[in-house]
């Protein structure tokens, strides 16, 4: 199934300019990481997860829109990508406070921090992370494509942001929130980090 049929098989045919318009925002060709390819990774980690959420359909359309919006130079594209969602759902049947939880979900990507009574945030925010915990050469084809995303940064300030980034993320108690993704991915994912940070010092 393509994107745009996949888009219609959650939200109904009526939206299927939604789901072409989203399509084409992952396809954009600044995109290296942040693309159709991505966006698909997350879908389908989001359904093996779906079980673990309340509202899985929701944190679905919040898949969907989490990287809509991507220009590497800002520092609110999930705020943007949440603004564009709420537009755009606006013209769909889904109720009010369906759409604000999909805004909600798709601003908490920008700390992937969910609360422990957060179902919703925590599957999608284990699902956007995943890559963190792939196998070792997916993982350094994953850090090589954000490197190209960032191609305008020179190497210094680049080795310095995405080094604190790292930190950051190993300083953090559990990269994931649901119980299969920690045990799937938590272990690989701090080895990734480490081997990554080593090679950003060297």
């Amino acid at each position: 199934m393509d994107l745009v049929d996949r888009w219609v098989a959650l939200a109904g045919p009526h939206t299927r300019h939604i789901g072409m318009e989203l399509d084409k925002r992952y396809g954009e060709p600044h995109r290296r990481y942040h693309t159709r390819r991505h966006l698909a990774a997350v879908l389908d980690l989001v359904d093996e997860l779906a079980g673990h959420a309340a509202a899985p359909d929701t944190v679905r359309v919040a898949a969907w829109f989490h990287d809509a919006v991507y220009d590497p130079e800002r520092a609110d594209n999930e705020e943007r990508s949440a603004r564009l969602a709420a537009r755009m759902l606006a013209d769909t049947d889904l109720r009010e406070p369906e759409i604000e939880q999909v805004v909600r979900l798709i601003e908490l990507t920008t700390t992937h921090a969910p609360d422990d009574d957060d179902p919703d945030g925590q599957v999608l925010c284990d699902a956007d992370l995943a890559i963190l915990g792939a196998e070792p050469d997916q993982y350094a084809a994953y850090a090589a494509a954000v490197r190209e995303e960032y191609a305008f940064v020179p190497d210094e300030f680049f080795q310095a942001g995405r080094a604190e980034v790292l930190n950051g993320l190993l300083a953090l108690p559990s990269l994931f929130h649901t119980a299969p993704a920690r045990e799937r991915f938590e272990d690989r994912a701090r080895n990734n980090i480490r081997t990554e940070l080593t090679l950003l010092n060297a």
